[in-house]
């Protein structure tokens, strides 16, 4: 059975990729297909709502993954990467608006990764989640 961290760590891993997916493909896919234009993919809306899902998913999984592993470093790089995305709503600037959210959405999914990743590491015999067997990542 997978730990209720490890899917947390997935799931913010997936919402942060949807986050880099939207940034690149909305201006993409609106200037070739204008019809699109109508879903209003480049709304504000979507920005808050994907941050309402990141925020608490993120704040979670990092969590349980710092109090098992005892690696402060993670959540501080989590945090870091919510700080900048939460700031990329405030900003007049498209342009850093943009910035801000990937390289935010950047910095979340690589310190889930490394959350995840460390329930795979077999160094230690104490880790609680030595005991259950996530899936083998290549």
């Amino acid at each position: 059975m997978k730990s209720s961290q490890s899917v947390m760590d997935r799931l913010a891993i997936g919402l942060s990729l949807m986050c880099t997916v939207h940034c690149f493909a909305t201006p993409i896919i609106l200037v070739l297909l204008p019809s699109l234009a109508a879903l209003q993919l480049d709304n504000e809306q979507f920005h808050v709502w994907i941050l309402a899902a990141v925020l608490p998913t993120s704040l979670l999984a990092l969590s349980l993954g710092c109090k098992k592993h005892k690696q402060f470093n993670y959540m501080v790089l989590g945090i870091v990467g919510l700080c900048l995305m939460l700031s990329a709503i405030f900003v007049g600037n498209e342009a850093a608006e943009k910035a801000l959210t990937l390289t935010g959405s950047a910095f979340i999914a690589i310190a889930h990764w490394f959350n995840y990743r460390q329930c795979l590491k077999k160094e230690d015999e104490n880790c609680p989640c030595a005991s259950s067997k996530p899936d083998q990542v290549t």
